[in-house]
């Protein structure tokens, strides 16, 4: 694993590259990144809540998830930004067949 260099506890949840949880345009990240349609978890990308921006959490930043499941902890990468309504939370793009869910406390840690 890569060095540590913030770590802090957010609530997280799941989305999908769809336009009733995204915008008109679900395959497009906020930075631009192009969503495979077929299979869009094997990015392992999140969006962040804008206040996490400041704190270095930005598009390309890599992160390490903490305290959701096996499948899902472990090394993402930010690649989305959140409605500004959201603090302290992350999104992980994830497939259409996996059901949402929400985690609170979750480990959320930046890396270098």
């Amino acid at each position: 694993m890569n060095e540590l260099l913030y770590t802090l506890l957010v609530t997280a949840t799941i989305y999908h590259a769809d336009p009733k949880q995204t915008d008109s345009t679900p395959f497009i990240t906020a930075s631009n990144k192009i969503i495979d349609s077929i299979n869009p978890a094997k990015h392992r990308w999140i969006a962040v809540s804008r206040d996490l921006e400041s704190l270095g959490f930005t598009f390309g930043a890599c992160v390490y998830i903490e305290g959701i499941s096996e499948e899902l902890d472990g090394e993402w990468e930010v690649q989305d930004r959140m409605n500004k309504r959201w603090k302290k939370r992350i999104d992980l793009l994830v497939n259409k067949d996996r059901m949402c869910c929400k985690w609170d406390n979750i480990k959320l840690t930046l890396l270098k």
